[in-house]
């Protein structure tokens, strides 16, 4: 039994959340709070297993008391955010403090949507139990150096050093904790690296600050991706939140796709949709990267691009907030390199030479 505390200072979202974890077996609400006070007592005497946590909020605000807890009390958070430009940046960061997941609010008045949002939150909140919590001052530094340490996986790990082609393409796809594990990555790779894209499950309305976030952290230049964009060295360019990005190929030139086709594995942008183009264009002249997250997206698609001859990295288990997508893409068989989260950046290094 997963014992959940809700934080939010607004009465209905209170009790939309409790409604919603009422009909679930195997989650408990054991307490609700109007603010991070209020909580601390009620975390200290409920003793639970997640929180749910707002971040405007009165008396403190939700980052605030994030940074703290994370620190003091490390624990499974799951934000409930607004979808807008300042909701998004604030998400971010509390992703950066340390939080498992976000959500938006629950939208009041559609039944549909409501069973669908009470679909999501539940599976998070099941997800979050489980996740792998670090105290703040564990997280990874902004410095720290890139290393060419390895362990091998299931495919061939000799495949690339074999080629005397360089990779000329990087695709990475993420989900559940990616939004600080892709920028511990990029911030390790050079100004020179070979270009990058990126599909990370992310709402479409967080895409701009998130673009800036992975700019931010790395000598690459990162965007969201345009239509027809060329794809060019020393740029990472990022699926936008409502579309699903392809790499597609005129003569020795890779261009950006934005397709605005239905979900897939229940996500869009999708990164099996983005692997299987990068398998199909690139094939060898490639690097499949697959970071922690929830469910299989990317695994089918990561086994394409292994087939087509281009070499594959995941996050390790210990390093990842959930290991669902790397471990499923494992589990194909068509793994080059297992490495932890810090070794990622330097085994891409390596591979290009």
């Amino acid at each position: 039994m997963t014992r959940i505390l809700i934080i939010d200072d607004s009465a209905l979202i209170r009790k939309i959340l409790s409604n919603i974890f009422a009909e679930t077996p195997d989650i408990e609400v054991v307490g609700t709070a109007a603010d991070p006070l209020i909580a601390r007592d009620k975390i200290k005497k409920l003793n639970p297993d997640v929180l749910t946590l707002d971040v405007e909020m009165p008396r403190m605000d939700g980052l605030t008391f994030l940074r703290n807890l994370m620190r003091l009390r490390p624990m499974p958070v799951v934000m409930i955010s607004t979808l807008t430009t300042q909701g998004a940046t604030q998400t971010l960061k509390a992703l950066e403090l340390g939080a498992v997941d976000f959500l938006p609010k629950p939208q009041v008045g559609a039944d549909k949507s409501l069973q669908s949002y009470a679909d999501e939150i539940i599976a998070k909140v099941r997800m979050a139990a489980k996740a792998k919590v670090r105290p703040l001052s564990d997280l990874p530094r902004q410095n720290d150096p890139p290393t060419l340490t390895d362990s091998t996986g299931a495919g061939n790990k000799t495949r690339r050093s074999m080629q005397a082609s360089r990779p000329k393409l990087i695709a990475l796809g993420a989900s559940t904790g990616g939004t600080e594990a892709v920028k511990v990555v990029v911030r390790q790779l050079l100004a020179t690296s070979p270009a990058m894209v990126v599909s990370q499950h992310l709402p479409a309305a967080f895409s701009d600050s998130f673009a800036r976030h992975v700019d931010q952290a790395t000598a690459m230049t990162a965007c969201i991706a345009g239509d027809g964009q060329e794809i060019l060295p020393g740029n990472i360019y990022i699926a936008p939140g409502d579309q699903h990005l392809q790499v597609v190929r005129q003569g020795q030139k890779f261009f950006c796709h934005l397709q605005d086709g239905p979900p897939v594995n229940r996500h869009k942008p999708a990164v099996d949709v983005m692997f299987r183009s990068v398998a199909q264009n690139v094939g060898a002249d490639a690097i499949g990267v697959l970071l922690t997250g929830m469910g299989a997206d990317g695994a089918k698609g990561m086994q394409e691009m292994h087939t087509a001859g281009s070499a594959t990295v995941v996050q390790d288990e210990s390093s990842s907030v959930v290991w669902g997508m790397p471990g499923e893409a494992y589990k194909l068989c068509c793994v080059d390199h297992v490495l932890a989260l810090d070794k990622i950046a330097g085994k891409i290094m390596a591979l290009v030479g």
